[in-house]
């Protein structure tokens, strides 16, 4: 239990599914107990057996959604889809919709149920086209029914080398939060996490930083994850996934919590 005026925050993984090490490091962590849950991607071939394996450990973590529209063979056509810069510029919002219309019902015949919290891959969620879709989707569902949305990213807890990543993802997620209230989602954040993960060691420096300054309620993204053949093929950021698979594995991870006041939440607020 945390003591009283502790700061409590969702420490969420992202990219379950993205390739079998890191969904397996994924599934360690949470059975440790030692993230608040995960956003899953579900257009990956392997995707039926990921989830199985995720729904076998069961435990008070969330499990969500990383909406994923960038760079990969999407499930609606099997073309690969734009990347960020190109998908940015077209804003097709038909097209948008039908492809997370067919992740969100993966996730759905895989867990029987809507994801607990949308997100994502490349903070796609803020896009013009994926905020209407949420407010079609869910317009039947009330504010308790619906997943809960990952929020706008803040300048707190950002190291300096990447606070104009962050000033761009905040440009994207511009008004966000309050439209996103209005059409009756509940919105968790701020979002914190972001580093420079092509420097060496400077994850377990972040998370000092996201550990002593992350404002209460903030969502924290991290990528942990055990490199493979895959995951190679498909993303540049690999090796640094282990050293936040190392960090958040360790012993002395739930001590610097308690060393901080901070609290992980388990379920929606």
């Amino acid at each position: 239990m945390a003591e009283p005026g502790a700061r409590s925050i969702w420490l969420i993984a992202d990219d379950y599914g993205f390739s079998p090490g890191v969904s397996e490091t994924i599934r360690t962590l949470l059975a440790a107990g030692h993230l608040s849950g995960t956003g899953c991607m579900t257009l990956f071939d392997d995707w039926s057996s990921e989830a199985r394996a995720l729904a076998a450990i069961g435990g008070p973590f969330a499990v969500g959604m990383h909406l994923t529209l960038t760079d990969f063979p999407a499930l609606s056509t099997g073309r690969t889809m734009p990347n960020l810069k190109r998908l940015l510029a077209s804003h097709d919002a038909k097209t948008i919709g039908i492809e997370a219309d067919a992740q969100l019902d993966r996730f759905r015949e895989a867990f029987g149920q809507d994801p607990e919290f949308i997100d994502g891959h490349q903070h796609v969620h803020f896009l013009p086209a994926v905020r209407g879709w949420l407010a079609r989707r869910f317009a039947d569902r009330s504010m308790s029914e619906r997943p809960w949305l990952r929020g706008s990213p803040t300048l707190r807890a950002v190291p300096a080398l990447v606070k104009a990543k962050v000033v761009v993802a905040r440009l994207l997620a511009r008004g966000f939060d309050a439209e996103m209230r209005r059409h009756g989602f509940v919105v968790e954040g701020p979002l914190c996490g972001f580093y420079d993960w092509r420097r060496p060691g400077a994850f377990a420096r972040a998370l000092d930083l996201f550990m002593d300054k992350a404002p209460d309620g903030a969502v924290v993204m991290c990528h942990p994850g055990t490199v493979d053949d895959v995951l190679r093929q498909r993303d540049v950021f690999t090796d640094a996934r282990h050293e936040e698979r190392d960090a958040l594995a360790s012993d002395a991870f739930p001590l610097r919590l308690q060393s901080a006041s901070l609290d992980l939440k388990r379920a929606a607020s």
